[in-house]
C-alpha cells in the first residue's frame, strides 16, 4: 500500500477529546484521498483513552512528549500556561525526533498539520523544509474575533453594546467568547491557546478550518484575503454524511466508555421525534442547584429524555430522581452521541453548544436548546439561534441559573410549537447542505482535494 500514497501527513493534535476527534476524522479523509496519515498526540493523553479504529484503517498513531509522560501534574492541569510552556519546550524536540525517526524508517513526512493551539509546530515543519498547515477546531467567526483581539482592534474590557466584525453577524458583548466578556480576567492563561496562534499564522502554508463554507461564507471569504484558508469540515464520521468511507461510523477514540446497547435499545421503541437528548460534553460542570433544576425541568416537561451525566456529576442529581424517572427518562454516564442524534426518535438536543456537538446536530438535522458553559459556546449559540435559526437560547435568571420552568418551556416550544416545526425544517435544510459539502464535488471535498494535490507536488 505504501507505494500508492500520494504524500505523508503528520497530524499533531492538542491533547483533548474535542481536539483529537476532528484531527482523527481528517486523517480518515486524507486516507480516502490516498494520503498517508499519522495522528500524533501526547503520551500523557494517550494513556487515558481507548481506541477502536477500524481494522481496515491504515492510520498510524504516534506519541510525543509534553513533559508529563506519566500524567499531567495538578498545578499544570489547573493552569494551562504552565502546561503549555513545558509542552512547547519539550514538544519541539520530541516532534523533531519523531520526524527524524519516521524518515529513518523509510516513511518520510511531507506535511505537518498542527492544531492551532500548538502553533510552535509550524517552526518544526519549517526546520525540516516541510509544508505546515494550521488546523482550527473553532468556527471561522470565532477565529475572526480572536484575530481582532490579537491585532488590538478589539479592545478589552468591552464597552460597546454592539460589536461588528467582517463577515460576522452583529454581536452583543454576551455573544463573545466568555473569556472576553462574561469571564473577562478570570482565565488569562487561555489566551495563550486562543490568541497566540495568530503570532505566526503567516508562516503556515495552509489554514484548515473544521467548518463548512455554506455555514459562514462571508467570514470565510474575508479570511481568505489574508491567509490560504480552506474549510474542510464537518469532521464527522462519513457514514453519517456522504458514506464514501466504509466502516467510518464512529470517531474511534474516547475518554469515556459509552453505554451503547443500553441507549440504543431504549431508543428503538420510542415514537418519532419524541425524545429530548441532553448532553453538555466532556468538560462542563454545573452547580448542584443547576443540575437539580435541569432534572426537574426535564421531568416536568413530560417528554421522553436521554440525559448524559458524567460520573463526576452524578452526586449533584436529586436523591430520588431514579425513582421518579419511571419509563420517561434514562440517565447514562456517556453515550454514542452520533448514533443517538441520528435516531429518528430524537426530536431535540439540549447542548452546551460546543462546536463538535453543534456540528453533529447540524449534520443530522436536530434542533437545539442552547445552555452554553464557556469559551466559544456563547458565540456558537448566537449563530444557532440568529444565523442558522435551528434552536433556542435557554435564558438564565439573575444568578445565572436555568430554572426548571424555563427548561420545560423551551422543550415545549421546540417539540410542540409551530416555531419548533420551522426550526426542524431549517435543520433539515442545513443537514442537506452540509452533507453535500463533503460529498464528491462539494465545497469541503474540493478543498481537501486541492490540499492533497498541492502537497503531493512538493
Amino acid at each position: 500500500m505504501a507505494d500508492q500514497w500520494k504524500a505523508h501527513c503528520l497530524l499533531v493534535a492538542y491533547p483533548a477529546q474535542g481536539h483529537i476527534n476532528p484531527m482523527l476524522q481528517f486523517c480518515k479523509r486524507l486516507e480516502f484521498h490516498k494520503v498517508k496519515a499519522t495522528l500524533v498526540t501526547t503520551r500523557s493523553f494517550w494513556r487515558t483513552v481507548a481506541t477502536e479504529l477500524p481494522s481496515d484503517s491504515n492510520i498510524s498513531i504516534e506519541t510525543i512528549s509534553d513533559g508529563y509522560d506519566e500524567g499531567v501534574e495538578e498545578e499544570a492541569r489547573k493552569n494551562s500556561k504552565i502546561y503549555l510552556q513545558r509542552f512547547w519546550q519539550v514538544g519541539f524536540q520530541s516532534l523533531s525526533e519523531l520526524i527524524e525517526k519516521l524518515s529513518g524508517k523509510g516513511c518520510p513526512v511531507d506535511c505537518v498539520i498542527y492544531d492551532s493551539f500548538l502553533h510552535w509546530a509550524v517552526d518544526v515543519a519549517k526546520k525540516f523544509g516541510l509544508v505546515g498547515a494550521a488546523f482550527f477546531t473553532q468556527t471561522c467567526a470565532v477565529n475572526c474575533i480572536y484575530f481582532h483581539l490579537h491585532q488590538g482592534i478589539l479592545k478589552l474590557p468591552i464597552t460597546e453594546s454592539k460589536i461588528l466584525f467582517p463577515g460576522v453577524t452583529e454581536l452583543e458583548p454576551s455573544d463573545l467568547p466568555t473569556f472576553l466578556y462574561l469571564q473577562y480576567g478570570m482565565h488569562p492563561h487561555y489566551w495563550d491557546l486562543l490568541v497566540d496562534p495568530f503570532n505566526n499564522i503567516g508562516k503556515a502554508d495552509w489554514v484548515l478550518s473544521n467548518s463548512v463554507y455554506e455555514l459562514e461564507p462571508e467570514v470565510v471569504d474575508w479570511m481568505k484575503k489574508m491567509w490560504p484558508v480552506r474549510t474542510i469540515g464537518p469532521t464527522v464520521p462519513s457514514m453519517f454524511l456522504d458514506k464514501r468511507i466504509p466502516n467510518d461510523n464512529d470517531y474511534g477514540i474516547s475518554m469515556f466508555k459509552p453505554s451503547n446497547d443500553l441507549c440504543m435499545n431504549w431508543l428503538k421503541d420510542k415514537p418519532k421525534a419524541s425524545i429530548v437528548y441532553v448532553s453538555f460534553g466532556s468538560l462542563a460542570s454545573y452547580s448542584d442547584e443547576q443540575m437539580q433544576e435541569l432534572a426537574w425541568g426535564l421531568i416536568d416537561a413530560n417528554s421522553y429524555f436521554l440525559w448524559v451525566v458524567r460520573e463526576s456529576e452524578e452526586a449533584k442529581l436529586p436523591g430520588n430522581i431514579l425513582e421518579t424517572l419511571s419509563k420517561k427518562g434514562l440517565i447514562v454516564r456517556w453515550c454514542p452521541q452520533l448514533k443517538v442524534l441520528a435516531h429518528e426518535a430524537v426530536g431535540c438536543f439540549i447542548t452546551h453548544c460546543g462546536w463538535n456537538s453543534t456540528l453533529e446536530a447540524l449534520s443530522l438535522g436536530v434542533p437545539m436548546i442552547g445552555v452554553p458553559y464557556w469559551s466559544d459556546q456563547t458565540t456558537n449559540l448566537k449563530h444557532i439561534v440568529d444565523v442558522w435559526k435551528v434552536g433556542l437560547r435557554a435564558p438564565v435568571d439573575e444568578k445565572g441559573i436555568l430554572k426548571r420552568e424555563t427548561v420545560k418551556h423551551c422543550i415545549k416550544e421546540v417539540m410542540e410549537s409551530e416555531k419548533g416545526k420551522e426550526m426542524k425544517n431549517r435543520a433539515i435544510k442545513w443537514m442537506n447542505l452540509i452533507k453535500n459539502s463533503v460529498d464528491e464535488g462539494g465545497s469541503s471535498d474540493k478543498n481537501i482535494a486541492e490540499f492533497v494535490a498541492r502537497i503531493s507536488q512538493q
